[in-house]
């Protein structure tokens, strides 16, 4: 496969796979590997190293390329959303906080969609024409759709969801769904199960990184993750109508597998190694799963598979998890009106889904604890989130050097921490038990100086004159390099306090 390499608006994975290796940030991995396990663990091991991304030019038995690894650092997600490859994780999410805030960009309908230059149905359909790689040795099989999304519509209202649920090849014209209880797929499904109709589906792999993006973000019901990926591109998303089911898939998709969902219809599903670093939908211990009956395939001339390793933090769903929760949030607590938020984090190491670190500038008693109890009454911190660290404006959420220090300085076990019974959990906590994971508890980690004590501890902070004098004679010391002082006087120096204006 020849990817383009000049650097050109992303709207495509090809566009993105090219904007990467433009960035130096591409490996080509042009011998042969076998999509049973040696895939995935080589992209593993170099994830782990913090690598490129990975194109598998030769994938034993097929002629079609799989990427992986495409998120794993901040600055492939940077490059995925055009925005400066430079930006830490929390500030990325503040731009696409920044970004959603603003008018949303309804998608645009085109003709001849590069998806359909290819069109299967009947007898042609074999879903295993497509190298789906198999994970890990105690996964079930292999999986379609680790990097990818299922478009489905409210049959009342319209609205189109783009869901990210695993899709495991059970036959070569059946795909296992794992759409989970309460997710807006599942409530789209449950309208057509009362209606006694089967629910138009299809399966998206290969496709603008914004869309991947956007389905696995948590947002409002009734939300279309076309007009948030539109906000965050500024422009629309182009997609067309089918005539087979009358969904709106994206054009510019690589493979797309449409049917029909039977919500009656259920198969075992799995196992399948989570991003939890442990399996779930275990065969007879877990429920069976719908499945998506495929009707037709449609994919580009020389088709291009994503695929992410999952498992253990960090990969790509850690990174994406991590920026679009955490951007989420930050836009929940914004239209929340919660004042003096500096910053939000929830961190890849902790799944990008399970704790969260706000910091705040306080401006009256019970401020932090406000923050805290907001972020697990909000639409992104109230699922799966277990625990939530508040910290004082002076330390960044992303910090963590900083955090630890407040957790040790700026906490108090009886007086910090706050016991939450029940809140709403995720079927693939694998903290809990397997028979009762529709509710946690919750911790409120609150690791700031009360605003309200009169007599607070007294810092220790460097002299910013010296500290600028250190700066510029950086080398002279025998350093090499550019002096990195500067960046560490906002932490290390009194905060400035601004003299009021005289008339």
């Amino acid at each position: 496969m020849n990817v383009r390499t000049e650097v050109r608006p992303i709207d495509d994975l090809r566009s993105y796979i090219a904007a990467v290796e433009a960035h130096g940030q591409l490996h080509r991995v042009t011998t042969e590997v076998d999509w049973k396990f040696e895939l995935c663990h080589v992209s593993k091991v170099n994830e782990e190293q913090k690598g490129p991304a990975l194109l598998y030019e030769n994938v034993k038995g097929y002629r079609i390329p799989v990427f992986t690894s495409a998120f794993t650092t901040p600055q492939r997600l940077a490059i995925a959303l055009e925005q400066d490859p430079s930006l830490s994780m929390s500030n990325l999410s503040r731009k696409w906080m920044e970004l959603t805030t603003k008018k949303m960009v309804k998608p645009a309908y085109v003709d001849n969609p590069a998806v359909m230059e290819n069109v299967l149905t009947g007898d042609k359909v074999d879903i295993n024409m497509f190298p789906s790689p198999w994970f890990y040795p105690d996964d079930g099989g292999r999986f379609f759709v680790t990097a990818g999304f299922l478009v489905t519509k409210d049959p009342d209202t319209g609205w189109t969801n783009l869901g990210t649920y695993r899709a495991q090849v059970l036959g070569k014209d059946i795909l296992g769904s794992q759409i989970i209880k309460g997710k807006h797929g599942d409530m789209h499904m449950k309208k057509y199960q009362e209606r006694g109709e089967l629910m138009p589906a299809a399966y998206v792999v290969g496709c603008d990184p914004v869309l991947f993006l956007a389905s696995s973000t948590l947002v409002s019901s009734q939300t279309d993750e076309y007009d948030i990926a539109g906000s965050l591109r500024g422009r629309p998303v182009p997609v067309f109508k089918s005539e087979l089911t009358g969904l709106t898939p994206p054009a510019n998709a690589e493979i797309i597998a449409e049917g029909f969902i039977d919500p009656n219809e259920l198969m075992d599903e799995g196992p399948f190694g989570e991003y939890t670093g442990y399996s779930s939908g275990n065969k007879g211990k877990d429920y069976p799963k719908p499945v998506l009956r495929i009707k037709r395939i449609m994919h580009r001339d020389d088709p291009v598979m994503w695929a992410t390793t999952v498992g253990k933090p960090i990969n790509d769903i850690h990174m994406i998890q991590s920026l679009n929760r955490t951007a989420t949030l930050w836009y929940d607590l914004e239209t929340m009106r919660v004042p003096g938020i500096q910053s939000v984090y929830i961190p890849p190491e902790a799944c990008g889904r399970f704790w969260v670190v706000v910091s705040v500038k306080q401006m009256y008693p019970g401020h932090s604890n406000h923050v805290g109890n907001a972020v697990i009454a909000s639409t992104t911190g109230h699922y799966g989130v277990k625990g939530v660290i508040t910290v004082d404006h002076d330390i960044a959420a992303d910090d963590w050097d900083r955090v630890w220090w407040a957790l040790a300085t700026r906490f108090d076990p009886k007086r910090s921490a706050q016991i939450i019974d029940r809140g709403r959990s995720t079927p693939l906590d694998p903290g809990l038990p397997i028979e009762a994971r529709e509710i946690t508890s919750r911790i409120l980690l609150d690791a700031c100086t009360p605003f309200e004590w009169k007599n607070k501890p007294s810092e220790i902070f460097m002299d910013r004159t010296v500290l600028e004098k250190v700066s510029r004679r950086w080398n002279e010391y025998g350093f090499k390099g550019a002096s990195p002082v500067a960046d560490m006087i906002p932490r290390l120096t009194r905060p400035e306090v601004k003299k009021a204006a005289t008339k």
